[in-house]
């Protein structure tokens, strides 16, 4: 085995950029030697050295912290750090278990979802929902997908999982009484029952309920259906229509495969 190795060398060995090993010299961590070309030769020690950052910096320590745990290295401090370490790792392993049960949710949810059926009027009972909201008046699907993700900016604080926020937007009456698709006033999140801070509620009670798959070009159709649905039966509705994202382009670039709940609050 060599005594010195060549930045060159070690940049290959550990696939280390030799600005990154430049820097740790510049920082006092690395301290090689020079040839009598000028070429830096880093010995068996600053190779391990080396180790010791790597495994510190996937643990997301500073240089700083590094720098000061190598100057200071003992027992002591190793089991100082070690304990630092288990933190993180058992943060880590928290996080990871929280975000597999997200997922797992999500893979349920959208497997139940393949099974709902379309244009089937029922009726729901929901709690109270507490929301934010960005008001607009919003004509293309641009400009939805603009004010959603300025809605998540606002607020990414209270979304845990952007993937799975409930989003919904609701319509223009004026345009959808004269049959004109697509047309909103707001986009809103639903937020957790726990939220401390919130734009208005969704007020709990029934709410007529039917999906429909496909584009949004047919929304002032089906709103017609449901109002027509709520005549018939003699139902009064209480406040404005609106839809819930249940598949959309989070999920499916093919409009085909997107399914979209209306919902509208009635007094019964």
């Amino acid at each position: 085995m060599k005594d010195y190795y060549k930045i060159s060398e070690i940049s290959k060995l550990y696939n280390i950029g030799p600005d990154s090993l430049r820097y740790y010299e510049r920082l006092g961590i690395l301290k090689p030697r020079r040839d009598s070309n000028g070429y830096r030769l880093y010995s068996l020690k600053e190779l391990y050295k080396l180790n010791m950052i790597r495994d510190l910096r996937s643990l997301d320590f500073s240089m700083e912290q590094i720098k000061e745990y190598l100057e200071k290295q003992s027992v002591e401090h190793t089991l100082t750090l070690l304990g630092k370490e288990q933190k993180l790792l058992h943060a880590r392993i928290k996080e990871l278990k929280k975000r597999e049960k997200i997922i797992k949710n999500r893979i349920e949810e959208l497997t139940a979802m393949s099974e709902i059926p379309a244009g089937t009027f029922t009726i729901k009972d929901f709690p109270v929902r507490l929301c934010v909201q960005l008001s607009e008046y919003i004509t293309r699907d641009e400009e939805m997908d603009f004010l959603i993700k300025k809605l998540h900016k606002k607020h990414e604080n209270k979304v845990h999982d952007f993937g799975t926020q409930t989003i919904g937007a609701f319509f223009s009456m004026e345009e959808l009484n004269q049959g004109i698709p697509n047309v909103y006033t707001s986009v809103f999140f639903v937020l957790e029952q726990t939220a401390q801070d919130y734009d208005f509620l969704l007020p709990a009670g029934k709410y007529l309920s039917c999906y429909y798959r496909g584009n949004y070009e047919q929304n002032a159709l089906r709103v017609r259906e449901m109002l027509d649905y709520l005549k018939e039966k003699d139902l009064p509705s209480d406040g404005k229509p609106f839809e819930i994202y249940e598949i959309d382009n989070r999920d499916t670039v093919c409009p085909e495969e997107f399914l979209t709940e209306i919902q509208l609050r009635i007094n019964i």
